[in-house]
C-alpha cells in the first residue's frame, strides 16, 4: 500500500510540474504578442509533453510499468491531435471535395439576373419579305436583303449632323457616313427590318440603334422639330 501511495504520488507530481510548465509557456507566449488560443494550446502541448516524459522518465519503475510506454505515448499522440482539432487556426480541415459529376448537375435555384433577357436575345434577324415583321431564330440581319437604301454622298455635299442624335457620338457619326447614311429622314426611314440590319453592322456599338430609339428621334428632327438632347447639341453643351 505505501508502495501504491509512494507510485501516485511521483506521478502527480510530475504531471503537477507539467501544468505548472504549461501556464507559464500561456502567458509568456500570450506575453510576447501570440493569442490567447495558440499560447493555451502551446501551454496544453508543454504540459502533455513534460509530464508525459517525467512520469515515464521518474516514475517508470515505481509508477505505471515500463512495459505499457508504448501505451502512454499513444494516449499522448491522441490528446494532442485532439487539442489541435478543436484549436481554430491550428490545423484547418480541408473541405470535403464534390464529385465532378454532382457538380454538373448543380442548377440556380432562381433565374439569375438578366437572364431572360438574354434569352429573348438568341438567334439572329433577317428580312421576312411579305411578313411585315422581324423574326428571331432563323433569320439572318446581315443579309444585303434587310439593308437599308444608303446614299454614295450626302445631298448637296452637306450631311445633317447626326449627332443630335443621343447616342450618335463623333465616331459612330463617322461609321453612319460610311455606310452611306448621312440625313435624319434615312434613319427615319428604317423599317424594323432595316433597324436590325444597323444594330448589326454597328462595328463596336451593336444594338445601339434600337437601343437609344434613333428612328424615332431622326422622324422629328427630320421634320425640323427639336429634342432636349439636340438643343444641348446646339448650344455646345455636348461636343
Amino acid at each position: 500500500m505505501a508502495t501504491q501511495r509512494k507510485d501516485m504520488t511521483c506521478t502527480i507530481t510530475c504531471w503537477g510540474i507539467g501544468v505548472l510548465l504549461g501556464i507559464m509557456t500561456t502567458v509568456g507566449l500570450m506575453v510576447v504578442g501570440w493569442s490567447f488560443l495558440q499560447g493555451a494550446f502551446m501551454g496544453v502541448l508543454a504540459w502533455l509533453i513534460v509530464g508525459g516524459v517525467l512520469a515515464v522518465a521518474v516514475c517508470g519503475e515505481t509508477g505505471r510499468p515500463k512495459d505499457n510506454a508504448e501505451q502512454i505515448r499513444a494516449e499522448m499522440a491522441a490528446a494532442r491531435e485532439r487539442v489541435r482539432g478543436a484549436t481554430p487556426g491550428i490545423t484547418p480541415k480541408p473541405a470535403p471535395s464534390v464529385p465532378a459529376d454532382v457538380r454538373s448537375k448543380v442548377q440556380p435555384s432562381a433565374a439569375l439576373a438578366g437572364e431572360a433577357e438574354l434569352a429573348g436575345r438568341k438567334g439572329s434577324w433577317s428580312y421576312d419579305s411579305g411578313a411585315g415583321h422581324a423574326s428571331g431564330a432563323g433569320h439572318d440581319a446581315g443579309t444585303d436583303a434587310a439593308k437599308p437604301a444608303t446614299l454614295t454622298a450626302a445631298r448637296d455635299g452637306k450631311a445633317d449632323d447626326l449627332k443630335k442624335i443621343k447616342g450618335v457620338g463623333p465616331k459612330l457619326e463617322e461609321m453612319l457616313h460610311s455606310m452611306g447614311f448621312y440625313h435624319f429622314d434615312q434613319v427615319a426611314s428604317w423599317s424594323e427590318q432595316e433597324l436590325a440590319w444597323v444594330d448589326e453592322n454597328l462595328e463596336g456599338f451593336k444594338g445601339r440603334a434600337s437601343r437609344d430609339e434613333w428612328v424615332a428621334q431622326a422622324k422629328l428632327l427630320a421634320q425640323g422639330g427639336e429634342t432636349e438632347f439636340s438643343k444641348r447639341v446646339d448650344g455646345g453643351d455636348v461636343y
